[in-house]
């Protein structure tokens, strides 16, 4: 079994990964309040 070093692993894949679930959770929040607003102001 190799060792192990510490901080010696790749984690570009890692970043972009929760970079672009950051992103998807930013639209969403975005468009569900959007979605609210629409709702509130199509009911008055």
């Amino acid at each position: 079994m190799a060792e192990h070093k510490h901080g010696s692993m790749d984690i570009r894949e890692h970043e972009k990964t929760f970079a672009g679930f950051i992103r998807m959770s930013t639209w969403g929040a975005g468009i569900s309040i959007c979605v609210l607003i629409f709702m509130a102001l199509a009911n008055s």
